[in-house]
């Protein structure tokens, strides 16, 4: 019963991860455009600020659930294929990618915002959307892997 809790745990908060991220560039963003930039500035700061908060949670929810089904039902390293060790490289990459954005250019996006300094904000924002841009792509190749070596 533990091992399916922590799959279901590990699958779900993953998806709700990759699945906000994947919305965010590819559905919010775009629509975006129909905002004046300072209600995007706005907007994108309302968004980033309950994503971060969701990602906080799902992040070490998906990285224990994995340590989890890793030595309690694989017994470590040794009992996984290969698609075990890429996920974790690229789960353990994505959450410093994550925490980097959330320490520098999300704070220097509030902090811009808080000073009323518009240009700096969205500077701030864009390098956001590029490092989640980045974690996205991780996001998609470690489900991919998943896929395949579940299968494979």
């Amino acid at each position: 019963m533990l091992p399916n809790l922590l799959n279901a745990l590990h699958v779900l908060f993953a998806a709700l991860w990759v699945g906000g991220m994947a919305f965010a560039l590819l559905a919010l963003r775009p629509a975006l455009a129909a905002l004046e930039p300072p209600q995007r500035l706005a907007l994108m700061a309302g968004v980033h600020k309950r994503f971060f908060l969701l990602v906080w949670h799902a992040m070490p929810i998906t990285l224990l659930s994995g340590y989890g089904l890793l030595f309690g039902v694989y017994g470590g390293f040794r009992g996984t294929g290969w698609h075990v060790h890429l996920m974790h490289l690229t789960g353990l990459v994505m959450a410093g990618v994550f925490l980097f954005i959330a320490l520098v250019p999300w704070r220097a996006m509030r902090a811009a915002l808080a000073a009323g300094d518009a240009p700096a904000a969205a500077a701030a924002n864009g390098r956001i959307r590029t490092l989640v841009a980045l974690n996205l792509a991780l996001g998609l190749l470690t489900v991919g892997v998943a896929a395949w070596g579940k299968m494979g």
